[in-house]
């Protein structure tokens, strides 16, 4: 079966399958599912364990760790001496750091180290280069709740270079994936980020537009905590093999806290990132570098908007569940495989050339296995069905006796054709539109079954054709394959008066006039699906050709059109007469065209006018237009109602019209089909 028409004979499973995929990844894409929410932070953590790590040197980080509180003798639960902040300012003004920040909260004055406040206030006065840290905090319920907001000290931030909040927007697992410099309160966006001010102070242009700040960007971490160059905050202070002279010259300098030991009760200043495993943790002022560098180097992620990622999940979902279930269960899992894997690298490509992510994960994890899944437990029950019905569907397409013939055949189920010549039947129902429309669906249904069961058991199947396939109300059928028929020609044509006879019945309660297209020539006859799928049929132009006559009928007003070829077959063994040439709608070539009359014994009855008509129709085909127009009316006079001569009189009167009788044709043209 080619692709084509596998798409077409598939589209219900397929569609199914579509919709079902679609639906599962745009679910776990905009609502709030666990399963999708993890997924999506998958698509963004996974690509930085494949990425070489980068070793950026623009920043450097100042630790108040362990080693420096004990060295240095400052307390865990009480602030720091700030004369010590001051003598690390002082060694960065000298040194000409090109900024420093400090990822720490100076709201309250230091009662026991006065002094220290102030050396504080002129180190950073003298450096000029400074960020301070502020806070916005939730206030305990008991105290009225809401927010309240923790500047720096006035004194502090009067000589400040500038200050900024100090979070970060943490998820749910506590890894901070996107970046954050707006205020925590919504109603209140004055205030900007200690990341956003220090990378203003260093010289991101951009930053200079306030505007810029509301900007979505995603940490661009560079590898795991560690890798931002680091130094303890007491040998920060002075020159030593760790910290040599020179070491923060030129450099962004942030200060803060990376403590293993914590005092009971005090807040962790730590948060995870894609680089961190299990619950470990890495310290916040990483986090605040991170967002820095991201800032001065330009190199955040970005991540597609939502209307964009529901367009990529809607796609991705609808070729997988199309395309997987059009293959059996082991090419499926290979295509699944291949999918996720090309995906993969796709998802990586982007994130490292383009600094791009998009939720990919619901695509390897989420869709693929479901278009799986549909594909395996659809196909396999279909050829579980397949293989206990395929005695009843060769019923459909073949006679009884045939049946018993070539039900062992396993020939029949190969794929593969050859060229034979066959007698060709359609069929269609005359304005069956028109009639379907005001039918209740179990009616109509009844009703077709009992066209058909008459058509094929009386009429098809009594002349031994071959039914090809059901064409909504239309019937495709042939003669001499699979069993060789010297008379096919003859058999066909006995079908189709069969099939004329019950246009004066009723079958199903109603009257139903069947027209009906027969051409003999060479096609491609053979079975055209799988080894488990029955379409034994015919392709190729000739069976287009036998389509067009059919619809022929329908400009002719006739019942039967059978082709010159067919009508070389049978000679006179059948009444018939010829309509003339015609050039249908797809073809170069004339089509001779006669139409089925009957059997030998109505020959005498149907002479007369038979006869008038050839004449007439010889004068039309000479241009003797007057000659042929008295002759189709004496042929109206002796059958009222005869289609085809009405057929020539209505084109003689549009071929009168010519200016130049040169124009005038002796055949006529379709342009529909």
């Amino acid at each position: 079966m080619s692709w084509k028409r596998k798409l077409i004979k598939n589209w219900k499973q397929g569609g199914s399958g579509a919709l079902l995929t679609v639906a599962l990844g745009l679910s776990l894409l905009l609502f709030d599912f666990s399963l999708g929410e993890r997924l999506v932070d998958l698509s963004y953590d996974l690509p930085f364990r494949y990425r070489p790590v980068v070793l950026p040197q623009e920043v450097v980080l100042v630790y108040m760790d362990d080693d420096s509180h004990s060295l240095l003798r400052q307390p865990y639960s009480a602030p720091w001496d700030r004369g010590i902040h001051a003598a690390l300012l002082e060694r960065l003004t000298a040194e000409k750091a090109r900024a420093a920040s400090f990822d720490i909260v100076f709201s309250d004055p230091n009662p026991e180290h006065p002094e220290g406040d102030a050396r504080f206030v002129q180190a950073i006065k003298a450096n000029g280069h400074v960020i301070l840290g502020a806070d916005y905090l939730p206030v305990d319920s008991a105290a009225g709740g809401g927010m309240k907001f923790y500047p720096p000290l006035d004194a502090f931030r009067d000589v400040a270079a500038g200050w900024g909040l100090v979070q970060v927007l943490p998820d749910q697992d506590l890894i901070v994936r996107k970046h954050f410099h707006v205020s925590p309160n919504p109603d209140d966006n004055r205030y900007s980020s200690l990341a956003w001010e220090l990378a203003k102070l260093a010289g991101a242009e951009f930053a200079k537009n306030d505007a810029e700040r509301s900007r979505e960007r995603w940490m661009n971490y560079y590898g795991s905590p560690g890798t931002v160059p680091g130094v303890s905050f007491h040998l920060a202070l002075e020159t030593n093999a760790l910290c040599p002279a020179g070491f923060f010259s030129n450099k962004v300098v942030l200060i803060g806290a990376n403590l293993k030991t914590y005092a009971s009760g005090q807040r962790k200043d730590e948060f995870r990132t894609p680089y961190t495993k299990g619950y470990a943790f890495g310290p916040a002022v990483d986090v605040q570098a991170t967002q820095v560098l991201n800032l001065l180097r330009k190199d955040w992620l970005t991540r597609p908007s939502t209307g964009l990622e529901i367009v990529l999940l809607a796609m991705a979902g609808a070729v997988l569940g199309f395309g997987l279930s059009l293959f059996r269960p082991l090419p499926a899992v290979g295509l699944a495989l291949g999918g996720c894997l090309g995906v993969a690298f796709v998802a990586q490509w982007l994130f490292d050339r383009q600094r791009l992510w998009f939720p990919w994960m619901i695509i390897v994890a989420a869709q693929v296995p479901l278009a799986l899944l549909w594909s395996v437990v659809f196909n396999s029950v279909q050829l579980f069905v397949q293989n206990r019905l395929y005695e009843q569907t060769l019923h459909m397409y073949l006679p009884s006796k045939l049946v018993r013939k070539f039900s062992g055949n396993k020939d029949l189920l190969k794929q593969g054709a050859h060229k034979q010549v066959l007698t060709l039947l359609f069929s269609d129902i005359a304005d069956f539109t028109t009639l379907s429309e005001g039918m209740d669906p179990d009616e109509l249904a009844r009703l077709m079954n009992a066209y058909f069961q008459a058509a094929v058991g009386s009429c098809i199947h009594k002349t031994d054709g071959t039914v090809g396939k059901f064409l909504g109300d239309g019937i495709f059928a042939f003669w001499n394959a699979p069993d060789r028929q010297t008379d096919h020609a003859l058999r066909a044509c006995e079908a189709g008066l069969r099939l004329l006879a019950f246009n004066g019945q009723e079958i199903g309660g109603r009257k139903l006039r069947t027209r009906i297209g027969l051409h003999t020539g060479i096609v491609n006859v053979g079975n055209f699906g799988s080894a488990d799928r029955v379409d034994y049929t015919a392709l190729g132009e000739n069976v287009n050709l036998a389509s067009r006559l059919e619809g022929l009928n329908k400009f002719l007003g006739t019942g039967c059109l059978i082709s010159g070829q067919t009508k070389a077959e049978i000679g006179d063994r059948l009444v018939t007469r010829s309509l003339g040439s015609f050039r249908l709608k797809g073809f170069e070539s004339l089509v001779e065209a006669h139409e089925l009359i009957g059997w030998p014994e109505q020959e005498p009855e149907t002479r007369p006018w038979r006869e008038v008509f050839a004449q007439a129709l010889q004068n039309y085909q000479q241009r003797n237009l007057e000659f042929a127009e008295l002759g189709f009316r004496q042929v109206l006079e002796m059958r009222p109602g005869d289609g085809p001569a009405q057929f020539y009189l209505d084109q003689i009167a549009q071929k009168g019209s010519l200016p130049l009788m040169e124009d005038v044709t002796s055949f006529t043209v379709f342009k529909e089909k």
